[in-house]
């Protein structure tokens, strides 16, 4: 287990940065394009603390990256009705442009990505990190790993 948790510190690395470079002409980085994805896939505007939570990231991480954001233009902070301090973030007409583009730009990627690795094996690798994460997140919150 080891061995494979190295092996996933050296993925989630290399990962980050071919991200980087797939979306920097795009003024994006990895981290800036999964804060998008977060509120493209969020039902309505939420504060950063929920983002952060629907990550499983740190909030003054995603709290720095989304004042990047909002410098750029990618997303804007608005009052939340139901917390004066918690302002919710909203996607921008160009920050709905660059995770549109950076999408179309993932397609053709994870299929170069994916190409000769069986279905059946992606499906147990997603059983297995699913199954980690439960693990990890219990361990974080004092539950008891079963």
């Amino acid at each position: 287990m080891r061995d494979t948790v190295l092996a996933l510190f050296r993925t989630s690395t290399s990962l980050m940065a071919a991200g980087d470079r797939l979306v920097a002409q795009l003024g994006l980085t990895s981290s800036r394009w999964q804060v998008l994805g977060t509120i493209v896939a969020a039902e309505r505007p939420q504060p950063v603390a929920w983002l952060a939570r629907d990550m499983g990231a740190n909030r003054q991480n995603v709290q720095r990256v989304v004042n990047d954001l909002v410098r750029e233009g990618f997303v804007a902070m608005a009052p939340n009705p139901h917390h004066r301090r918690a302002s919710l973030v909203e996607m921008t007409e160009k920050g709905r442009g660059a995770f549109d583009q950076a999408m179309a730009l993932n397609t053709p990627w994870m299929n170069r990505l994916a190409s000769d690795i069986k279905v059946e094996d992606i499906e147990a690798m997603q059983r297995v990190l699913a199954l980690l994460r439960v693990r990890l997140d219990a361990e974080l919150s004092g539950a008891e790993i079963t």
